[in-house]
C-alpha cells in the first residue's frame, strides 16, 4: 500500500488504542459505549446532511456492516466484562488481519506480494506474542477471541469491498454507515432505562465527557481505515490497523507505569519490521 496511506492508517491505529483505553478506564462500559456511540452517531447524521448519498450498489454493504458493527460493539463490552476475554482481546486484534486477507482473497479476489503476505504474518505473530506473554487462556476464551476476530474480519472485508462502489467518496460512505450506532443508546435504554443514561451526565460529566472524545476518535479512526480501504488490500490495511495493540502498550508504558518486558519489547519490534515490509 502506499506509504501516505500507511502512514495514516498508522495515526488510526493509534487513535484506536486511545479510544479502547477510554473505554476500558471506565467502570461502566456499557454506559460508556451507549456515549460513546451517541457521538458517533451525532456526528454522522451532521456529515450526511453535507454529503451526497453514496451509490445504489454500497448500500447492501453498508447495512450489513451496520450490522456486524453493532454484534462487535455488544461482543466488545461483554469481553471487558470477562476477565478472560480481556486477556483474550488482543488475540482478536492479531488474528483479524489473518481473516482479513484470506476473506479478501476468497470475496474480492485480492491478491498481494510475497513481502506484504510476511509483513501481516509478522503483525500477527508479534501481536499474538504480546497477548501470550505469561498467559493461560481458556479454550473457551481463546474460540471467543478467534470469534471476535472473524468478526472484525467480516465488517473490514464488506467495508472494503462497499467503499469500493461509492467512486471515492468515503466520507459519505462512512456516515451512512455509523448511522447504525444510534442503536446502541436505544439498546442500554431499552435495558436500563432512560435514567440510567441520563443520571451520570450530571453525577459524572468527567466520564461522560471522555467516553463522548472516545467516541469521536473512534469515528475518525475508523474512517481513515475505511479511506485506506479504497486504494490499499484489505489485509494489509487491517494488519497496520490492529498494530494498535502495540500502541497499547507503549501507551501502558508511557503513562501508566506498566512494565514493558524483552519479551513485548522484541514483540513490538516483530511488528514494526512487519509494518515497515506493507510499506515498501
Amino acid at each position: 500500500m502506499l506509504s501516505y496511506a500507511g502512514g495514516l492508517v498508522l495515526v488510526a491505529a493509534l487513535l484506536h488504542a486511545s479510544w479502547n483505553a477510554m473505554l476500558h478506564a471506565n467502570n461502566d462500559r456499557s454506559l460508556s459505549m451507549a456515549w460513546m456511540s451517541i457521538a458517533i452517531a451525532v456526528v454522522a447524521t451532521v456529515v450526511i446532511f453535507f454529503t451526497p448519498a453514496p451509490a445504489p450498489a454500497a448500500w447492501p454493504y453498508i447495512a450489513a456492516s451496520g450490522i456486524v458493527h453493532i454484534l462487535y460493539n455488544l461482543a466488545l463490552v461483554r469481553s471487558y466484562r470477562t476477565y478472560d476475554l480481556a486477556q483474550a482481546y488482543p488475540i482478536a486484534r492479531g488474528s483479524s488481519p489473518l481473516f482479513v486477507t484470506l476473506g479478501a482473497t476468497l470475496v474480492a479476489q485480492e491478491t498481494i506480494g510475497p513481502l506484504h503476505v510476511l509483513g501481516i504474518a509478522m503483525i500477527s505473530s508479534g501481536i499474538l506474542a504480546i497477548a501470550l506473554e505469561g498467559r493461560k487462556l481458556s479454550s473457551s476464551g481463546a474460540v471467543a477471541a478467534l470469534l471476535t476476530g472473524v468478526t472484525i474480519a467480516v465488517y473490514t472485508v464488506l467495508d472494503g469491498m462497499g467503499v469500493r462502489l461509492t467512486h471515492g467518496d468515503a466520507i459519505a460512505y462512512t456516515a451512512w454507515m455509523f448511522l447504525c450506532y444510534w442503536v446502541m443508546p436505544v439498546l442500554f435504554i431499552a435495558k436500563s432505562g432512560v435514567g440510567a443514561l441520563w443520571t451520570p451526565v450530571r453525577r459524572a460529566p468527567r466520564s461522560i465527557g471522555i467516553s463522548l472524545i472516545g467516541g469521536v476518535v473512534s469515528l475518525l479512526a475508523y474512517g481513515i481505515v475505511i479511506w485506506a480501504l479504497q486504494s490499499g488490500a484489505m489485509g494489509a490495511v487491517s494488519a497496520l490497523r490492529e498494530t494498535s495493540v502495540v500502541f497499547a502498550v507503549l501507551i501502558g508504558r508511557l503513562f501508566l507505569g506498566e512494565a514493558l518486558t524483552v519479551r513485548r519489547s522484541i514483540a513490538c519490534l516483530v511488528v514494526a519490521i512487519g509494518a515497515f515490509c506493507l510499506g515498501l
